[in-house]
């Protein structure tokens, strides 16, 4: 059962607000013209706003593999730069010279292999000539003994040469890739961050970040949504499935929300945004949980670490009463409309305010759906009297404006 609706003050201080101007000494003009509008009642889109912050939707840290003086920056700070573009370009000569002294160390192990293998040549003849001519006794049977035991040593020397070439091999390809980590090349497509290093610079693994890339189209903002608010989103979501004979899942469910990004200057950004991931869980110190949107940023215009506003339906409250927020006075922490009835007389009530739908404000206690209330001219209005009531001129435009927000 709802709270009765109270109101500090008495109806004579809204009067006294209400009431004209009016000049002591002449005689009364007639009613007072006043502009009136209907209490409107229909189903509206409930919005809900988030404080966002941006991010790119890839954040790549350009660091350094190797040790060495840097020589160059080859892109512009803060540039659009394509995968595989160069960046920065570290002294190769000692990359290259370790890679040169790598390929001489294999070229020399292969060396050993041939002669190696041509030493196990012979000790192989020697045993095959030797074996016979022991068992006729041409022979002691300590010189095909000698002879086994060198074919073996010969073996061993040439598998242990041709481990020696597989290590240099390796060496090579290390040599190969060191000097390749000199050519330093972006990773993704983005826009580069101004370098933190300088020409001239000793860097390294250890020395920190040289610059960042981060994909900007599209773009990442990230909002923190509180645990009662996500599970009010997912109910309603699943009861319109639910009436729409659709299975409801989570991440289905997240997606049909379309959301609105307002900038840091007040502008409205003309892309709708999507969602793209929710975190894991809920943050045991805030009670919210992470939710990533992704808006398309044509141009980049938009860059990581900006801030905004983020706007999603999140639910429909079903049968709202509507007024126009010009029609509502706020007076000592109250709210305040004047109606007028049949006899075009009116009456200042107190009415409890909800959530503001564009340029309409919904009514939850106060009100009913029809009755007349004052848009324009409430400051000549007082308590049972007589006005004269015409149209609200802008009721055309803000109802049509409305429908179409419903209707989104």
């Amino acid at each position: 059962m709802r709270n009765r609706l109270k109101i500090p003050g008495s109806l004579a201080i809204s009067a006294i607000f209400f009431a004209g101007c009016g000049q002591m000494g002449l005689p009364p003009a007639g009613p007072p013209a006043v502009e009136v509008v209907e209490v409107v009642q229909k189903d509206v889109p409930i919005t809900r706003d988030w404080v966002a912050t941006l991010d790119g939707f890839v954040n790549a840290q350009i660091r350094a593999q190797v040790n060495g003086l840097l020589l160059k920056q080859n892109y512009a700070n803060g540039s659009y730069v394509r995968k595989d573009d160069p960046l920065f370009e570290i002294d190769p000569r000692p990359f290259q010279a370790a890679l040169d002294q790598a390929n001489g160390n294999l070229q020399q192990a292969k060396a050993n292999l041939q002669r190696a293998e041509a030493q196990l040549g012979k000790t192989q003849l020697d045993v095959a000539r030797y074996t016979p001519l022991a068992k006729e006794s041409a022979i002691s049977q300590q010189e095909l003994d000698d002879a086994v035991q060198a074919d073996l040593a010969a073996k061993a020397q040439a598998e242990q040469t041709k481990a020696a070439i597989e290590s240099a091999r390796a060496a090579v390809e290390s040599a190969k890739l060191n000097l390749g980590f000199t050519q330093i090349v972006s990773p993704i497509d983005g826009v580069a961050a101004i370098a933190t290093a300088q020409v001239g610079d000793f860097v390294g693994p250890q020395s920190g970040a040289l610059t960042a890339v981060s994909t900007v189209d599209p773009i990442l903002v990230s909002i923190m949504v509180s645990e009662q608010e996500y599970l009010r989103a997912i109910d309603q979501i699943k009861q319109q499935n639910k009436q729409q004979g659709r299975s409801f899942t989570e991440d289905a469910a997240l997606r049909t929300l379309e959301w609105q990004l307002k900038l840091a200057d007040g502008t409205i950004f003309p892309r709708k945004g999507r969602f793209n991931a929710i975190d894991r869980q809920v943050d045991v110190r805030t009670g919210a949980i992470l939710v990533k949107i992704q808006f398309p940023n044509p141009g980049n215009v938009l860059r990581p670490g900006g801030f905004g506003s983020v706007s999603t339906v999140t639910r429909i409250q079903q049968g709202a009463l509507l007024v126009p927020q010009r029609a509502v006075t706020e007076l000592q922490g109250g709210y305040l409309v004047a109606v007028i009835d049949h006899d075009n007389k009116a009456s200042i009530r107190p009415v409890k305010m909800g959530q503001k739908v564009g340029t309409w404000w919904i009514v939850d206690e106060g009100l009913k759906a029809g009755e007349r209330v004052v848009a324009e001219g409430t400051q000549q209005v007082k308590e049972g009297a007589q006005v004269n009531p015409k149209p609200y001129q802008e009721n055309s435009s803000v109802a049509e404006k409305l429908n179409q927000g419903s209707g989104s």
